[in-house]
């Protein structure tokens, strides 16, 4: 597990009760999504693919498609609330302070430029520096995220480089300003797994570094345990359970979460086929009108159809959204639905 030494007590990022709607959705896409990310810190926002992790992203970002609102709910970066910001503000913050790393980095780059050209511009645009200057800074970040051969690769163009090298660049290009909260929507999914290593043990070592608070989404549980200290377990547009990685980990409690966990391949030998979670997310439609995860949850009741299960505090900063909790109670009592 990875050390904090930038902790800090005031949060970087503070989501309280975060209401998203898309024009002609009978419900909610996230539905009072509240997250607390502090320096130094890596909180992973992990679910199912459709489970709202990357319109959580968008929305902090200002990037909601035209179709997308906000009812409601809090957004407060440091000194900035988020919802209040004019287009302009929300522009210069972005690249910034508040800087992301997306999904698929050769839709993310521009072909048409130099990976020089790219990284100066973001230089340029937030700093009062020369192109020369620009150049330079733009180099010592490529080298921090070990590029080899980094001047050549200044001239080079994204198609020249391996998808490995171009996820390095985005990194490197998210971080050339120095952000204090560094949004990385999937940064490892197209990755082989030594690659995928080597661009974990990088985010966490600059993140030491310089103590940026870090927003990881994933629905690689692996990872989590990897990079992370706190985790948020999304499911529909909603935080089911969220606590420490090692609370999470070693005492799953809500039924999504304890059925994320055994999908995880083990390296030992295996008697049986992975166990799965029978159904999928809820389209939104058809989204249930209790819990979103009753339609699919082995331990559901006649009221977790009917009512939405507050957010339950188990210990300390472990809190889950289900009825049943702490699971083993009632199973041991041989409870059934």
């Amino acid at each position: 597990m990875t050390t904090i030494p930038f902790k800090d007590a005031t949060p970087v990022l503070q989501v309280k009760n975060l209401n998203v709607t898309f024009a002609g959705s009978p419900v909610s896409v996230l539905d009072g999504i509240s997250l607390t990310v502090r320096a130094g810190e890596t909180l992973a926002l992990v679910g199912e693919s459709g489970c709202g992790k990357s319109i959580t992203s968008l929305a902090l970002m200002g990037l909601l498609p035209a179709s997308a609102r906000i009812v409601s709910g809090e957004m407060q970066f440091r000194r900035h609330d988020l919802r209040k910001l004019s287009p302009r503000e929300y522009a210069d913050l972005r690249g910034s302070e508040l800087a992301m790393i997306f999904q698929e980095p050769m839709t993310s780059l521009n072909p048409a430029f130099t990976l020089g050209d790219q990284l100066s511009e973001a230089v340029m645009r937030h700093q009062d520096v020369s192109r020369a200057e620009a150049m330079k800074i733009a180099l010592q970040i490529l080298e921090k995220v070990q590029i080899p051969a980094a001047e050549m690769r200044l001239k080079a163009y994204p198609h020249q480089l391996s998808g490995g090298m171009r996820q390095r660049v985005m990194i490197a290009m998210a971080l050339i300003n120095h952000p204090k909260l560094l949004i990385a929507d999937e940064p490892t999914t197209a990755l082989d797994v030594t690659i995928q290593a080597q661009i974990l043990a990088l985010l966490n070592t600059l993140k030491e570094e310089t103590g940026t608070a870090v927003l990881m989404i994933t629905h690689d549980l692996g990872v989590v345990a990897e990079v992370a200290q706190q985790v948020a377990v999304m499911y529909a547009g909603q935080v089911v359970e969220q606590g420490s990685v090692e609370a999470i980990f070693a005492d799953p409690q809500h039924p999504y979460t304890i059925g994320l966990m055994g999908s995880i391949p083990s390296l030992s030998a295996r008697k049986g086929p992975l166990s799965t979670i029978p159904g999928s997310v809820p389209l939104p439609e058809s989204m249930p009108q209790g819990c979103r995860f009753a339609t699919r949850c082995p331990f559901a009741q006649s009221r977790c159809h009917d009512e939405k299960p507050p957010l339950t505090t188990l210990g300390a900063g472990h809190r889950v959204a289900c009825f049943r909790v702490p699971l083993e109670h009632h199973i041991a009592l041989g409870e059934t639905a």
